[in-house]
């Protein structure tokens, strides 16, 4: 059994209530440290997706840089991984091996999926739900590891209907952890994002071929350096109080609340994916009855496990406490806690940009403008410098004290939609603090 990685919680909040008060904010920051690269485990599968559509041969520099990257992220894979290449157009099929199966990684097998990769032509359409099916069944063998999937496209899913598309994200929910990336600019973000939100994946823009190389390395390493998989934040509340959000807040935003599987009447889990050494922030609200003033309460009681299988017990890896104390000090219960405030704040500008850009695609300059104006507030608040620099390439700023903007006339597709795309990554710190 290699090393695993020790996991820890800790809960920011303001657990002072005002007289009546029902609403209960908490941050919990899951950590895993100690997990070296090397003594993650080599139960791992890889499944790597390349589209092999027409348009990738529009320009041909599309197809041959994913072939290389595709390589890259095949010599990057530890020995010993089960992988397979699915080539993806109309419908999916095997590039290596040529069976419906995951072959271990060696030196052999590498060189003749790296061959294989060589001879792909492009021709067809696009149907991701056909792609991850395929997927999925290839994963279905090796449930009890790390799965992990690289599903790379340059166009919209029009092969299929949207409903299809649907079926498939349900089907392959909690199966295995998908990292989506279009390559050129004729792919739709919010398309993709759907895709990786369902698969707890990440989205990216390559916008330039070039740069599909460093971007599969980086994600194969990722997934090789994960050593725990199919971890969930569960949440047990007092029987009289209910959970009404989970977010995951950093390393982006996403919402979990709608994933909720029940384990007892007062507790669900939230599915977090594989772990390896890293942190995450999640933002928990909970609802409870209003108490006597200095009555302090267990709001909601959260624990990382790993779900046993049917008749196993589940492994609890850390425990926290989100607490509730009725005051009727005001400066107490007043008081927001900072954390709380700064990823609040976070989300809402992942929304307001995506507004604004909707907006600004729909022809309404005026909501485009507020959004994007309020967008650039937040930014600036959270000191997000990454999103600040985007936003500066879709609007000049005339007064970044009131968000007041104007949106820039002539704005490149990449820019547009490179903003879009890093919309929900967020940073931990706010502006001026350590």
């Amino acid at each position: 059994m290699s090393e695993q990685p020790q996991f820890s919680i800790k809960v920011d909040q303001n657990k002072y209530l005002p007289d009546g008060g029902r609403d209960v904010h908490a941050i919990v920051s899951v950590e895993a440290t100690g997990a070296a690269l090397a003594a993650a485990p080599a139960a791992a599968a890889e499944v790597i997706i390349i589209d092999t559509s027409g348009s990738m041969s529009y320009p041909d520099t599309k197809l041959r840089a994913a072939i290389a990257a595709a390589q890259v992220a095949i010599d990057t894979l530890r020995d010993g991984v089960n992988f397979a290449v699915v080539s993806g157009a109309n419908t999916a099929s095997m590039v290596y091996p040529p069976q419906p199966a995951l072959v271990p990684a060696v030196a052999a097998s590498r060189a003749q999926a790296k061959q294989a990769l060589s001879r792909l032509k492009a021709s067809g359409g696009t149907a991701i739900g056909a792609w991850l099916r395929l997927a999925d069944q290839l994963f279905d063998a090796h449930q009890d590891g790390i799965r992990h999937a690289i599903l790379l496209t340059d166009g919209k899913n029009q092969h299929e209907t949207a409903e299809e598309l649907d079926a498939v994200l349900f089907r392959c929910g909690g199966r295995f952890v998908c990292d989506c990336r279009g390559v050129g600019t004729d792919w739709e973000v919010a398309e993709l994002r759907k895709v990786s939100s369902a698969l707890l994946g990440s989205v990216g823009l390559v916008a330039d071929p070039q740069d599909l190389i460093a971007d599969f390395q980086a994600m194969t390493q990722a997934a090789m350096g994960k050593a725990v998989a199919d971890v969930a934040l569960r949440v047990q509340t007092p029987q009289t109080a209910k959970v009404r959000f989970v977010k995951q807040v950093m390393p982006s935003v996403e919402d979990l609340t709608g994933r909720r599987t029940d384990v007892s009447p007062q507790a669900g889990d939230y599915p977090l994916g594989a772990w390896g050494a890293e942190s995450r922030d999640y933002h928990i609200g909970v609802e409870v009855p209003p108490g006597e003033i200095g009555k302090e309460l267990r709001a909601a009681w959260v624990k990382l496990v790993v779900p046993g299988g049917p008749g196993q017990e589940d492994q609890v890896l850390a425990t926290g406490n989100v607490l509730a104390q009725w005051t009727d000090d005001e400066a107490q219960s007043t008081k927001i806690n900072a954390r709380v405030a700064h990823y609040t704040g976070q989300a809402e500008l992942a929304a307001v940009i995506q507004e604004g850009l909707q907006a600004r695609k729909d022809g309404d300059l005026d909501t485009a403008t507020s959004r994007l104006g309020r967008a650039v507030v937040l930014a600036e608040e959270a000191g997000n410098e990454e999103i600040t620099t985007q936003l500066r390439k879709v609007v000049d700023v005339v007064d970044l004290a009131t968000g007041t903007v104007r949106l820039k006339r002539n704005v490149e597709k990449a820019d547009e939609m490179g903003l879009d795309t890093i919309s929900t990554k967020t940073v931990r710190t706010r502006k001026g603090e350590g």
